[in-house]
């Protein structure tokens, strides 16, 4: 049963206060734990903040013993009206330097004897987190974001722009009508969505490699997959079997050229190299797709 804060004894709001010292102290250390690879810098600013959370504990350690003698009463937080809950995002891994450095900032305005940490915490920032640190750890952060979001996406967005060229087109050219092609181009997205966001989950949990929440990565992959696949089937619903085929060799030609865009701004390969390869690509597909649906 949730205790009113009004009803708290002297002894028992001191008891809060350092157990709220404790945890907060443990979750610095989690963080910095978690972030020592990567983000070496700001490891050691949570390890600071660790060590002031350590101090402030032995602190009010000491005023209870003065005061009340040995015994610290069990009570928490959490078994106290009007605090507010913590999401445990100290457990996530890998662990995100900006969520890090968010739930830090939330912590140190929770309470009242935390707020001076505020200043604390900008001092050791400002100590350990040079010009050099910060721009390294960026790097990182962005490395870790292209592993993470932006290469699972490529990769369903080829999958799902080439892969379902040869079938949306083949069934296009074989009845001649825009309904069937669409209803094929339809299936063949999402069938292509599903499957690759089962593979890309699956293959790696990102323990080892460090690429994050197999979830996420999935779910980026099978959802560009599926917009790859549903760009160039949306323009067969236009009735005119023609009219709609050369609407969707333009919508084929600008998804090529965002996925060549997409390789030349984040993979760092030379834009025309990079327009060829996936042209390539999506050509033979396509011609695949007309042969059989012409035969």
């Amino acid at each position: 049963m949730l205790k009113k804060f009004k009803d708290l004894t002297e002894k028992e709001i001191l008891a809060i206060a350092i157990g709220a010292e404790e945890e907060d102290g443990r979750i610095y250390g989690e963080f910095a734990d978690a972030l020592r690879d990567e983000y070496p810098s700001t490891a050691q600013m949570f390890e600071g903040m660790r060590e002031e959370e350590a101090v402030h504990r032995d602190r009010l350690i000491e005023m209870f013993r003065r005061r009340f003698g040995e015994h610290i009463p069990l009570i928490r937080r959490e078994n106290v009206k009007g605090f507010l809950q913590r999401r445990p995002v100290w457990l996530v891994r890998p662990l995100g330097v900006k969520m890090a450095r968010k739930q830090a900032e939330v912590m140190e305005l929770e309470a009242d004897e935390e707020r001076k940490h505020t200043q604390t915490a900008g001092e050791l920032e400002e100590k350990h987190l040079t010009a050099s640190a910060k721009e390294a750890e960026e790097a990182s952060h962005k490395k870790l974001f292209l592993l993470q979001v932006v290469q699972p996406g490529l990769a369903g967005l080829m999958d799902g722009s080439v892969s379902t060229l040869a079938p949306l087109f083949a069934a296009a050219f074989a009845s001649q009508k825009s309904s069937e092609a669409f209803l094929v181009g339809l299936a063949a997205s999402i069938g292509a969505g599903i499957s690759m966001a089962f593979s890309e989950g699956l293959s790696d949990d990102g323990s080892l490699t460090g690429r994050g929440s197999p979830w996420l990565r999935g779910g980026v992959t099978g959802l560009m997959t599926t917009a790859g696949g549903i760009g160039h089937t949306m323009p067969f619903l236009i009735r005119n079997f023609h009219a709609a085929t050369l609407v969707a060799v333009i919508v084929v030609a600008i998804e090529l050229g965002i996925i060549s865009y997409v390789r030349h701004r984040y993979m760092d390969t030379p834009f025309l190299q990079a327009a060829f390869q996936v042209i390539v690509g999506g050509l033979l597909v396509f011609l695949t797709g007309w042969l059989i649906g012409s035969a």
